[in-house]
């Protein structure tokens, strides 16, 4: 019997030193996989050390559930966060921000009841905390904003969210009709699992709109972007030729760091990715990219020295050699917590996540508009756009308030994340102006420069159809000037009055060519005469303001006839029409030594340029409308012909009437914007007589 009892012992004692032992050994690689950044192995590792220590052992207990706590907060799982944190507040553990961190889990699963309590009893321990008093305050507002929702109008996007995270969506393109989003759904790249979250590495997944505005099926980018390790929120700069993005590699002896990686366009997909060098800090992470509307700054996310605590938001200067600098944006949007996802609506007002300032629970969605005095003003967008859950990346459709997010409200407990769409109805007056060239097509690469009597003074840039879009505040006067390098410049005004509802004003900005003949519309003589008709005087006027707009150039204004008549009558008849516009725009205001009339007759038949041939299909680009071209024609179309080649135009002469030797020498023109610029600028005219 003795012996028996002394074999029990010795089985014990043997047990005991085995579960012990194995216990140790778990920590350990929990330790490591922690070190690493690796947050669900090591969740997984804790887990079998804690499962091994016996109940008694509380200190030790309390300890492997905080450290359990912090790879469950780290991989969003909050269900499972809370529950470790209760039971390291349960077991006395030592380190007293078990109750803060308690606090936000149960905040995120809504439980405002248990957070208060937790908030409340960590307050009593450190009464000056800030995010306690965040905490606390985010209590009584979360269930009144519930209670109250604002405008915001939220839809979960089932086309762009599958079984696992969709996350960080970016609309671009010119009718924001494509998307760039991070996923760790099954098609993502490779097949091992991340030891961070458990799943699939994420990658980038991109879709567009059809011809019918309605979205494709997602599809994985196929580019160097993706890779085998994470890829994760990206952003594209104004002018659509750079992809910023985050990634983060692993390395089996290194911890994991986010980096964020830069690629170019070439054709239609973007080239090999290479890292941003931001600062000689390796030892911290920068992530989640977003460039300023006006190109010249690449805000950003990192845990680098000098912050506030947690995350905070930094930006860094672009320009032609990297990166100049980096500034941290302050206690306004920064707080002891994390500032996370900011993103730029094109007005300027920088969208971010916290879960540092009083909000629902989790990352919640602010918007910070810019302040001359206060640098920011942050607001809280409120349910429903933000929830009790994690809410972030927004991302806009162009200059209204709508567009995508994501949020883990609905798989809570899992952590996945989902994009929805969003929208607050709102009032816009907006104007969108079209840069074309004269009597041909878009203007891309025009820019336009618009000056309010509010202080409003921008630069906009064109999309690829030459078209641009801004918002009109009521009450304000605008002057748009459109320019393009070999181009004359388009002056327009604008001032709207206040609406009820939302309006959209429409302005063309058709710039003359300065190389080549300019075609001037509805300009219209008595017949077999030089006399200008009534009919005449709103195209005349045009070239008016043209000329007062543009007053260092001179112009050649000629008249053309068709084939039709004696060639020295005809001759003689258009000298004495051009001197008619001449003597028109004399008579209002323009110097005589700036215009020059000529009168060609027949002798310059039309040459026929791409929108011409395009408006009559029997013509084809190159062709020049000679009498013998004509003839061989039917007769409706020599007709066509014949209108065509009845014309007045004009071309430039030079650029720099008025301006000194001084400023000549300083600022050549190009030769082909000088007296050798010998095509000028063109204008059709609508005869009324056969000529």
């Amino acid at each position: 019997m003795r012996k028996n009892i002394h074999i029990l012992i010795i089985l014990i004692v043997t047990f005991l030193c085995w579960a012990c032992s194995n216990e140790n050994i778990s920590f350990k690689k929990g330790e490591q996989f922690y070190a690493m950044g690796e947050y669900y192995k090591a969740a997984q590792q804790y887990k079998k050390s804690y499962q091994r220590i016996p109940t008694k052992d509380k200190a030790l207990r309390a300890d492997r559930s905080f450290r359990m706590g912090l790879c469950y907060e780290h991989i969003n799982n909050p269900q499972k966060a809370m529950q470790a944190f209760q039971n390291a507040v349960r077991y006395h553990h030592t380190d007293s921000t078990a109750l803060l961190r308690l606090g936000f889990q149960q905040l995120k699963l809504a439980n405002y009841k248990g957070a208060r309590e937790s908030f409340t009893a960590f307050l009593d321990i450190d009464e000056t905390n800030q995010l306690a008093m965040a905490g606390l305050q985010s209590c009584d507002l979360a269930p009144l904003w519930k209670a109250n929702p604002n405008l915001y109008q939220v839809k979960k996007e089932a086309l762009f969210s599958s079984s696992r995270s969709d996350y960080s969506p970016m609309l671009f393109g010119d009718d924001a009709d494509q998307i760039i989003f991070t996923s760790t759904r099954k098609d993502a790249t490779g097949d091992d699992l991340s030891g961070i979250s458990g799943v699939k590495c994420a990658d980038m997944f991109y879709a567009k709109k059809d011809e019918n505005k309605k979205w494709k099926q997602p599809e994985q980018i196929e580019s160097a972007i993706n890779s085998e390790y994470d890829e994760g929120v990206s952003c594209i700069s104004p002018d659509g030729k750079t992809l910023y993005f985050t990634r983060c590699s692993s390395d089996p002896s290194y911890p994991r760091y986010a980096e964020i990686f830069r690629s170019t366009r070439s054709d239609a997909s973007w080239g090999q990715p290479a890292k941003c060098e931001i600062s000689k800090d390796t030892l911290s992470s920068y992530a989640h990219p977003a460039v300023s509307p006006d190109g010249e700054w690449l805000y950003f996310v990192s845990d680098m020295p000098g912050g506030l605590g947690g995350y905070d938001i930094w930006r860094t200067r672009i320009t032609k050699e990297g990166f100049g600098g980096v500034e941290n944006l302050g206690q306004t949007i920064n707080t002891p917590g994390n500032e996370m996802f900011p993103s730029f609506r094109p007005n300027g007002d920088l969208y971010f996540s916290s879960d540092g300032l009083p909000g629902m629970g989790g990352l919640d969605i602010f918007k910070a508009t810019p302040d001359s005095i206060k640098g920011w003003i942050v607001e809280n967008q409120q349910y429903p756009l933000n929830s009790s859950a994690d809410d972030f990346g927004m991302t806009f459709e162009g200059i209204y308030n709508r567009g995508f997010f994501c949020s883990s409200r609905g798989d809570v407990n899992k952590g996945w994340e989902n994009i929805y769409s969003f929208e607050l109805p709102e009032i816009v007056q907006t104007v969108t102006g079209w840069l074309y060239e004269k009597d041909g097509y878009e203007l891309p690469e025009a820019l336009v420069y618009v000056v309010g009597n509010d202080g409003t003074n921008e630069k906009l840039s064109v999309r690829g159809d030459g078209s641009f879009t801004m918002v009109l505040k009521p009450n304000v006067k605008y002057v748009f000037l459109g320019t393009c390098k070999g181009y004359l410049n388009i002056k327009q005004e604008i001032m709207v009055e206040p609406s009820q509802e939302s309006e959209e004003y429409v302005m063309q900005f058709p710039l003359p060519p300065i190389n080549v003949p300019v075609l001037i519309n509805n300009i219209f003589y008595e017949f077999d005469k030089a006399t200008l008709t009534e009919a005449s005087t709103n195209a005349l006027d045009s070239l008016v303001i043209m000329m007062n707009e543009n007053p260092s150039i001179t112009i050649e204004l000629a008249a053309h006839c068709d084939y039709k008549g004696e060639d020295i009558y005809n001759q003689r008849l258009s000298q004495r029409r051009a001197e008619s516009v001449v003597n028109y725009l004399i008579e209002h205001g323009i110097k005589a030594d700036r215009l020059s009339p000529v009168g060609y007759g027949e002798s310059r038949p039309k040459v026929v340029r791409r929108r011409l041939a395009d408006t009559h299909k029997f013509l084809n680009e190159g062709d020049t409308l000679t009498e013998e071209y004509i003839l061989k024609l039917k007769d409706d179309e020599q007709e066509i012909c014949n209108a065509i080649n009845r014309r007045t135009e004009f071309r430039v002469l030079r650029t720099t009437y008025g301006t000194t030797l001084k400023e000549i020498e300083g600022e050549l023109p190009d030769k082909s914007q000088t007296d050798e610029a010998a095509p000028a600028a063109e204008s059709r005219e609508e005869d009324e007589d056969a000529d």
